[in-house]
């Protein structure tokens, strides 16, 4: 049984369990300022939170924009993953765990496509992973112990240059040998531009238009947080609720545009799934490009500070100090949001026509090369 005060959300209660300890009356956000030093300092990042960004009227008819042009090809591309999902788990038993708060809206696109088109019901919750901390091993257990026997399924996003896909690894292969959990590292997301997840809709490196907001696409809920000081030994680690932003909540909005195509895709997606292999091979392709841009551009590498693929990109822009951001192409429609939040934070935006992701951004670490 969860004792734990979870977090609220916009998002209705079947469509998904955030197992995050609600601290939205206790927690502060900080300046960006304030966090990008204390994470210069060696403070890891998810002690603080970052204001949430209001979008500019520019920017939102951009999102809403880009919502309308790909709702459909996204619906297509969580039927893809989904039944990807089902072939792979060899059962229809599965339990949906998205990671917060990227993973959180395409684990309930992929809860509904199975529910609607595949008539399958499957349970979905939400979950804390953090880099060099791995994942909340008490939100896991209280799934497993809730769904002894099911085929545990995590979702995100996208991916970037892996770094959460290595952290999963680490993360599951840990908690089956302390706890024998019967967990699975084959993470599921809609795009894998960086050739590391086994279960995906896309390789392509593309807008999902989920990333261009914060809370207001995430079922007011914030990044998780992990603190000591808010945070005990027993609990779930945290996550904030942006009640105040509800009048801009465009969460179900975004769910129910999807969804609606569903019916319309779900031919085509079941045609591409029955014409490609269930399971790819992780290349790490977009790797060997991180790596050698922060070579290139750090005097002392930190491939943390390169964020590449349009999704990462758009998050350093929104949330962290950016110091230039690539593009492979500065008409693509699919950066035009990161050229406007780019202007707005006055942000240098360089094109590198034979750059392997659509956009990669860069981190400011005061050591530029």
């Amino acid at each position: 049984m969860i004792a734990t005060r979870l977090v609220k959300t916009s998002y209705p209660k079947k469509d998904i369990t955030f197992l995050l300890k609600d601290v939205t009356e206790d927690f502060t956000e900080s300046s960006l300022e304030e966090r990008e030093n204390a994470v210069r300092s060696g403070a890891h990042y998810a002690e603080r939170l970052p204001v949430e960004y209001r979008p500019s009227e520019e920017y939102t008819k951009l999102y809403h924009a880009s919502v309308e042009k790909t709702k459909e090809q996204l619906s297509c591309l969580v039927g893809v993953v989904t039944r990807r999902i089902l072939l792979n788990a060899g059962t229809e038993d599965v339990v949906l765990v998205s990671l917060a708060r990227a993973g959180s809206p395409i684990g309930i696109l992929i809860r509904r496509y199975a529910e609607q088109i595949l008539n399958l019901d499957w349970p979905h919750y939400s979950v804390s992973i953090l880099r060099d901390k791995g994942l909340d091993e008490k939100a896991l257990q209280a799934v497993r112990e809730a769904h002894p026997k099911s085929r545990i399924q995590f979702v995100d996003g996208w991916t970037g240059k892996g770094a959460i896909q290595k952290e999963l690894t680490k993360a599951v292969n840990l908690l089956n040998e302390k706890q024998d959990l019967d967990l699975h590292d084959d993470m599921a997301v809609l795009a894998d531009p960086g050739a590391c997840a086994v279960l995906f809709g896309t390789r392509n490196d593309f807008l999902i238009p989920s990333a261009c907001l914060n809370a207001t696409v995430s079922g007011l809920v914030s990044r998780t947080i992990l603190n000591p000081k808010y945070i005990g030994n027993d609990d779930f680690h945290g996550a904030k609720f942006y009640g105040e932003l509800l009048e801009e909540d465009l969460s179900n909005d975004f769910i129910d545009q999807v969804t609606s195509c569903f019916s319309i895709t779900s031919a085509a997606a079941e045609k591409e799934v029955l014409s490609t292999p269930v399971k790819v091979e992780r290349t790490w392709e977009g790797m060997k490009e991180v790596e050698a841009i922060g070579q290139k551009m750090y005097s002392e590498t930190d491939y943390h500070l390169v964020k590449p693929g349009v999704g990462e990109t758009t998050r350093v822009l929104l949330r962290r100090s950016p110091w230039k951001v690539l593009v492979n192409d500065l008409k693509h429609p699919d950066v035009q949001h990161i050229l406007i939040l780019a202007a707005e934070k006055e942000v240098p935006v360089i094109e590198v026509p034979d750059l392997f992701y659509r956009a990669i951004g860069l981190i400011r670490s005061g050591k530029e090369s």
